[in-house]
């Protein structure tokens, strides 16, 4: 099979995995003439975000797309009739050399299918990322999927070559997982990720011990995982608990939420329509707040309802449910009242925090602070602003706050 064939079958197959961001690793580049590559951010084929906004572009594909597993929600289960193409090592590694010196990437994400077994298949794609460093000097992202059946040894060297290691969770239950993916356990994989994070801290503990020798390198990006949204009946809530806790037992850096999509031949144990893409998103939403806003899962999500609303954001449901905690007078909050005020990002209330140390914030300074005003105003006092006790307490802010709708596009 041409390489060109091979690229088309392996990228498209490539594209349900969400976890592909590229940002937390260390910093390199080669302008000492020293190597190939770097982790600056760059433009290409696969567009990955970090935190701070930079696009980072990856070479985004499968070893192979064949499969010893038949799980019911993959495209490219064993019993799946797609067209099958395999890499060599030399060929992924001749794709990022050139892709790279073309300008068009700036790293690789390599997954793959499982062949022969999980030790063979893990050494394969340790061997794509060992030449890329060793024989190449390559100093760009890589990303590798790790497969936990796989032996111990060839998990540890993958960190050595690897920015970031991932191992997806696949479903939040175990219970979803034996029932979709009956050759995958889900004990098994938290084992790994257990064993993964015990390198990272032991990796981490040596930086700050090491005086003069320069302890061994390890996934500097850490570890991530992927849950399938809609493929099984667990509601909103139980995927956010979910992310907690593996957010809290593993230190992952990231929780990846890919919304279920349909696919050909389809097992009946799986749903005939995807979830609305806004329920992805509305998680992505809710994980944040977890991550940087100081939420618990639990609060997050009413027990009762099990759902986040699609119609509002998370954060601005949480407040309309809460209304009894506002208004807060932001010239004297703390950080993490400002952090729970609708309308407030992270930067928005360290600005918040720096300002009000020299000066009283007024109605005209929201704007320089970059505070989403009509959002924001119902739930704050300043000294020149306090919204009526009506317009809380009022039934119609729901409808008030909500997003208009929009007359779509014709695309012409």
């Amino acid at each position: 099979m041409e390489l060109l064939r091979k690229l088309e079958i392996l990228a498209d197959a490539a594209k349900y995995d969400a976890s592909c961001a590229s940002s937390g690793t260390e910093m390199r580049d080669s302008r000492d003439g020293k190597g190939l590559g770097s982790t600056a951010p760059g433009m290409g084929i696969c567009h990955s975000y970090a935190p701070d906004g930079r696009c980072i572009s990856l070479l985004k594909i499968l070893l192979t797309n064949a499969c010893n597993y038949d799980c019911l929600y993959c495209v490219n289960r064993a019993s799946s009739n797609v067209a099958r193409a395999r890499f060599t090592v030399d060929e992924v590694v001749k794709l990022t050399i050139d892709f790279y010196r073309r300008n068009y990437i700036e790293g690789l994400f390599l997954s793959s299918g499982i062949i022969r077994s999980p030790d063979y298949t893990m050494e394969q794609v340790v061997s794509v990322a060992r030449k890329l460093r060793e024989e190449h000097r390559f100093r760009g992202y890589i990303h590798l999927k790790t497969i936990p059946e796989a032996d111990e040894a060839l998990i540890a060297e993958a960190g050595r070559y690897a920015d970031r290691l991932s191992i997806n969770i696949e479903t939040p239950l175990e219970a979803s997982l034996t029932k979709l993916a009956p050759e995958k356990d889900q004990r098994a994989i938290r084992r790994t990720m257990g064993r993964l994070r015990l390198k990272l801290d032991e990796t981490a503990e040596a930086k700050k011990t090491a005086r003069r020798a320069r302890p061994p390198r390890f996934a500097p990006a850490g570890q991530s995982t992927q849950m399938i949204v809609g493929a099984d009946d667990a509601n909103d809530r139980t995927i956010l608990s979910t992310s907690a806790n593996l957010y809290g037992a593993y230190k992952l850096r990231r929780v990846y939420y890919s919304a279920f999509s349909p696919i050909p031949d389809a097992s009946r144990a799986l749903p005939l329509q995807a979830p609305p893409l806004v329920r992805e998103h509305r998680l992505y939403q809710a994980d944040w707040l977890m991550r940087f806003y100081g939420f618990d899962a639990d609060e997050i999500v009413e027990e009762s309802e099990g759902m986040l609303p699609l119609d509002i954001d998370p954060k601005l449901a949480w407040a309309l449910r809460h209304r009894d905690r506002f208004p807060l007078d932001i010239n004297t909050a703390s950080r993490e009242e400002l952090l729970r005020v609708p309308g407030f990002g992270t930067r928005t209330v360290e600005r918040i925090l720096s300002t009000r140390r020299t000066t009283t914030i007024r109605f005209a300074d929201l704007a320089q602070l970059n505070v989403i005003r009509n959002k924001a105003l119902p739930f704050i006092v300043l000294s020149d602003h306090r919204p009526q006790p009506s317009l809380l307490d009022g039934a119609g802010l729901a409808a008030r706050l909500r997003p208009k709708p929009q007359q779509l596009g014709f695309g012409f």
